[in-house]
């Protein structure tokens, strides 16, 4: 009885012994590290980031900031980050608040947007969200600044197209050309950028051509009214303008019929103009503010766009250029002033010139 009782003991203890070792190595229901302190997000691959573009009017009709709202859209892509498009209409008191929505939905890492005048709104609003970061393109940087700025160097883009304007005016071989050495310049709006580096860019550049060259200088008083433009134009063309840049948003169209009325010419300012109005618009700048929002946005995706910082680019740099390389610009602009033109341009692209 002995031998056999310590026998059925020692079978029990084996049967428990083999029970709890299965038990322990066979799949349960247990919660892992990860449902507990959030351990799990540690390990996991990165969440898509989130990003909205707010756009300081429409898009349509506003090429740069469709090239803005392209460029994030290319990075937002490749990197697997989603993209809300906002746009703040025409009238400017009203942006401050349609992006400090978007801060207070506190679900965007980065608010992108492009105007002279958001880096002051964004820092405001940074001011209630501090958490919240921003990009503006076409953004001056402050000291200590808390938003990330790109500026693109008008100086020089205005210098290149004022420069233009010079050899323009003083052509014998453009029908539309007088004998008053007289371009224009009209603005929707004064603001910062546009009083101290775009007009005195441009005047720069027509004295560079022109030393006796005048600028005459109008402002409409917002960025839509073509029919106001375009009377602003007429009587400049009347006083003996023989040709305007226009920096008016949609009231731009204005000037331009205003010039082909007149047998006159226009300059655009930061995109391919020149199949806007053939033989009307001789000279085109362009910002390729595409080009800058994929990069910095890039930036931003991969962690490596410090707060607060900040870049300056021109022609050099390859943000900024003249186009003249296209067949429009071949056709209706003569060879002599496209010589001239040709090798001031290179200054630029090379460095040697430059206007910070």
């Amino acid at each position: 009885m002995t031998v056999k009782n310590n026998t059925s003991l020692l079978l029990s203890i084996l049967i428990t012994l083999l029970l709890l070792t299965s038990l322990s190595c066979s799949p349960g229901k247990s919660e892992s590290p990860g449902s507990q302190g959030g351990s799990e997000k540690e390990t996991a691959a990165p969440q898509s980031m989130s990003l909205a573009v707010f756009v300081p009017g429409v898009l349509a009709g506003s090429p740069t900031y469709e090239m803005m709202d392209a460029g994030v859209r290319k990075a937002a892509g490749e990197y697997g980050a989603t993209v809300k498009t906002v746009e703040g209409g025409f009238n400017q008191a009203e942006w401050k608040s349609k992006v400090l929505a978007l801060a207070a939905e506190k679900k965007y890492d980065l608010i992108i947007s492009s105007n002279p005048s958001m880096p002051e709104i964004c820092r405001d609003i940074k001011k209630s969200f501090p958490d919240q970061e921003f990009l503006v393109l076409e953004g001056s940087r402050i000291e200590n600044d808390t938003v990330s700025t790109f500026l693109f160097s008008h100086l020089e883009l205005s210098y290149m197209l004022g420069y233009l304007g010079g050899l323009i005016t003083s052509s014998d071989e453009l029908a539309g050309s007088n004998d008053d050495l007289k371009i224009g310049l009209i603005a929707g709006q004064e603001y910062p950028e546009m009083m101290q580096r775009i007009k005195p860019g441009f005047e720069n550049g027509l004295k560079a051509a022109v030393p006796g060259g005048e600028l005459d200088f109008r402002v409409i008083g917002n960025w839509y009214d073509a029919a106001r433009a375009s009377d602003l134009a007429l009587g400049m063309f009347d006083e003996g303008v023989d040709v305007i840049l226009t920096i008016a948003g949609g009231a731009n169209q204005g000037v331009v019929s205003a010039a082909k009325d007149k047998g006159k010419y226009v300059l655009w300012y930061d995109t391919e103009g020149y199949s806007i109005e053939p033989g009307v618009i001789l000279g085109s700048g362009v910002i390729r503010e595409d080009k800058a929002a994929y990069e910095q946005t890039v930036l931003a995706l991969t962690g490596k766009l410090a707060p607060g910082s900040s870049v300056y680019a021109g022609v050099h740099e390859g943000y900024i250029d003249f186009i003249d390389d296209a067949e429009l610009y071949r056709e209706h602009v003569p060879e002599s002033i496209r010589t001239v033109m040709s090798a001031e341009v290179a200054k630029l692209r090379d460095g040697s010139l430059q206007f910070r």
